[in-house]
């Protein structure tokens, strides 16, 4: 009690400042502050990074679903399933749609992302069946066609 006169008396006395106590009392609370907030911030950075990949692999879908319609449409009597993957994870480089050729560089061009396509089915009527994206950061996505009516589930790993 006595300590918190003091201060008042030298506040009437025209002195200027926060005392020790003050300034730690001040610190501990934005430390706790802190502690509380950094766990929930990181939870919110890492959502934001997994709905980016997510948001990501749609427009490679899009994009490669584009290709894949230009090069059926001009290979005539395609019936087959269209299955391309890279080794280990590797990219792919290009798949054929009967005698046409897609590069996933011109896919990718089109979808305006910096990553790479590392499996892609095509089934015979020339619908993406599956898609696997992996961004630059090593972070994949994987596009699975569900059903006709379903536009097909989004799953980052």
């Amino acid at each position: 009690m006595k300590s918190v006169r003091n201060a008042l008396n030298r506040r009437a006395k025209g002195e200027k400042g926060f005392t020790l106590v003050e300034l730690i009392v001040v610190l501990v609370i934005l430390a706790i502050l802190a502690a509380l907030l950094v766990p929930a911030l990181t939870g919110y950075i890492d959502k934001a990074k997994e709905e980016k990949i997510i948001a990501e692999t749609r427009m490679t879908v899009m994009a490669a679903q584009t290709e894949v319609d230009e090069a059926y449409a001009i290979a005539k009597g395609f019936s087959a399933k269209v299955e391309a993957a890279g080794a280990s994870g590797a990219a792919v480089d290009k798949f054929s749609i009967g005698d046409q050729e897609v590069n996933t560089s011109a896919i990718l061009t089109l979808a305006e992302v910096k990553g790479t396509i590392t499996e892609i089915t095509v089934e015979s009527d020339g619908h993406i069946a599956k898609l696997t994206y992996k961004d630059a950061n090593g972070k994949t996505c994987t596009y699975t066609k569900a059903t006709k009516a379903d536009a097909g589930t989004y799953k980052a790993n």
